[in-house]
């Protein structure tokens, strides 16, 4: 019987030691995920590094924008006005001609042969016109044959004018001063009347023709100072309109549009594509920011505001100090209870130690001020209506007030409420290269 209630004991013990085990296994995976869970709902993301400008009113030059085509002001592609086989070409691709050159040079042997007889045949008729003149003068001639003589002379002279511009149709020249392209014919080569033989563009001044829609037609007028550019926002060459079309075009709703844009270094040609950009009257107190700091979504246009973080939102340093103060106390109560002389050498033992750890506080107050000393700042998405855009800067029309410090760059894996700091050494609003060179 001993040893039975013995055995029942024994199961007992050991089923409790196993509930107990399991038990504990149980209630300590529970408390690890309880306080993994807990560690990662309080865990703060670290602060994201941007770059900032602040909002400030600016003066906003207006303009209209349109894509135009690039012509010289005086181009033309030449052609031969005669057949003729080429002898001589006087020019080569690329050269600067004047104007009157002759380049190109057809066979004119038959026709200079042609004029040198017509040349003898009119001065033979001005000698029987002298000769005419005389005898009736002498009253042995008749009017008749005076007259005859003089038609025969001004015949001949005639003639003579018309074979030398045949003649002269054998040379080609430069109506005007330019640049001329690649000669597009050889030498022997026959050439019938109209065949292209070279390009002949005059590129000291460029003009660029471009449309824009009629509702912005009151806004221009002749003289308007055009700025044009290949692309970007850099448009290097200034020009002005010369010249406006009164008619709207009924298929496109547009207007052409004519400008003169000077080119000294040659960097525009013929053909061309460019930016047109027509400058209007300039506006003042205008917000703008740069395009880098705007984002768009599903849901609008949005920018971040940095704010200063509210004291709620940094209860780490508030929760530090409680911890501190209870040790003080403890320290103070056997200095005012004074029970024993044999507890003043421990308390004087114990001042060293405190003395000693007042500099070691000390030597962390340098590195305060590389962050303990900045106020904590969060991120506000504020929702904005931007307007006009030019030059890599964009209007702001509603959500935005003068003072606020908005994110230019690094809003990539921004959210409302997330902490920041500022580093504002890199512009985005400029180049690479240009910053390389600033430093």
């Amino acid at each position: 019987m001993f040893k039975r209630l013995l055995r029942i004991f024994l199961i007992v013990v050991v089923l409790l030691v196993l509930t107990a085990l399991v038990g504990g296994i149980v209630w300590f995976n529970y408390f690890r995920d309880g306080m993994i869970k807990q560690y990662f709902a309080t865990m703060k993301p670290p602060a994201a590094t941007v770059s900032t400008i602040i909002a400030k009113p600016s003066t906003w030059t207006p303009g209209i924008e349109a894509i135009g085509t690039v012509k010289a002001v005086r181009g033309v592609d030449l052609t031969v006005e005669t057949n003729g086989i080429v002898k001589e070409i006087l020019f080569h691709a690329n050269q600067k001609v004047a104007d009157n050159a002759v380049l190109l040079q057809l066979d004119d042997a038959v026709e200079r042969a042609d004029l040198d007889a017509q040349k003898a045949q009119a001065a033979l008729d001005q000698t029987s016109l002298a000769r005419a003149i005389e005898l009736t003068k002498r009253g042995v001639g008749s009017d008749s044959t005076l007259d005859t003589a003089r038609a025969a002379a001004s015949a001949s002279a005639s003639q003579v004018t018309k074979l030398q511009a045949v003649l002269d149709q054998k040379q080609l020249t430069a109506p005007f001063g330019g640049t001329v392209g690649i000669p597009k014919i050889d030498i022997g080569q026959y050439l019938a009347p109209g065949t292209a033989v070279v390009t002949l563009q005059d590129l000291d001044t460029m003009r660029v023709d471009f449309s824009v829609p009629e509702q912005q037609l009151p806004l221009l007028k002749i003289g308007q100072t055009v700025r044009l550019g290949f692309g970007g926002a850099d448009m290097p060459f200034a020009g002005a309109i010369r010249g406006i079309d009164p008619k709207i075009d009924s298929s496109s709703r547009l207007v052409n549009v004519r400008a003169e844009v000077a080119n000294p270094e040659g960097k525009l040609t013929p053909g061309q594509f460019v930016q047109v950009r027509v400058e209007l009257p300039e506006e003042q107190n205008v917000l703008t920011l740069p395009q880098t700091a705007l984002t768009t979504s599903l849901y609008g246009d949005y920018i971040f505001v940095v704010l200063p973080a509210k004291p709620a939102e940094a209860p780490a340093a508030q929760t530090a100090k409680p911890e501190e103060k209870p040790a003080a106390p403890a320290a103070d109560k056997p200095a005012d209870a004074k029970p024993a002389d044999a507890m003043k050498p421990a308390a004087d033992a114990a001042k060293p130690a405190t003395d000693a750890a007042k500099p070691a506080d000390n030597a962390t107050d340098p590195a305060k001020p590389a962050g303990a000393d900045q106020p904590a700042l969060v991120l506000s998405q504020v929702f904005v209506k931007p307007g006009r855009r030019n030059q890599g800067m964009v209007e702001i029309v509603e959500g935005l007030k003068a003072g606020d410090e908005v994110v230019t760059a690094g809003q990539n894996r921004l959210f409302n409420g997330i902490s920041v700091t500022v580093d504002n050494t890199i512009d985005p609003s400029k180049s690479a290269n240009k910053q390389a060179d600033q430093q």
